[in-house]
């Protein structure tokens, strides 16, 4: 067993070398890469410009919405459909029972 990995590991290794009369400047992409790498930085040009105008679009959309219903703040704004209480008391407690706090006389103060 020690024998198979001390002669794994005195094998050498081939290093890659170039053609004979090549140097490192002569070897490049070539034409063709240079075609691919155009291709592909124009195709992401306009995928890019494309995903701008949707983004944009849907923020505007989104605007216009929230204009339209009046917001998060506006009269008739609600919270996680809850509606939130203002001042104004509608039609239908007209001669009902008051909104507010009611004070209770305590029975151990009013002797009567």
């Amino acid at each position: 067993m020690h024998s198979l990995i001390l002669i794994a590991a005195n094998t050498p290794v081939p290093t890659p070398s170039l053609q004979a009369g090549l140097t490192d400047d002569q070897v490049g992409p070539g034409f063709l890469g240079f075609l691919a790498m155009a291709f592909i930085v124009a195709i992401m040009f306009f995928v890019i410009r494309d995903m701008v105008k949707r983004v944009r679009r849907v923020r505007y959309r989104a605007q216009v919405e929230e204009a339209h219903t009046g917001g998060s703040h506006g009269p008739d704004a609600e919270y996680m459909g809850i509606p939130i209480r203002n001042d104004d008391v509608p039609a239908s407690f007209s001669g009902g029972a008051p909104l507010g706090p009611v004070s209770v006389a305590d029975p151990d103060t009013d002797k009567s």
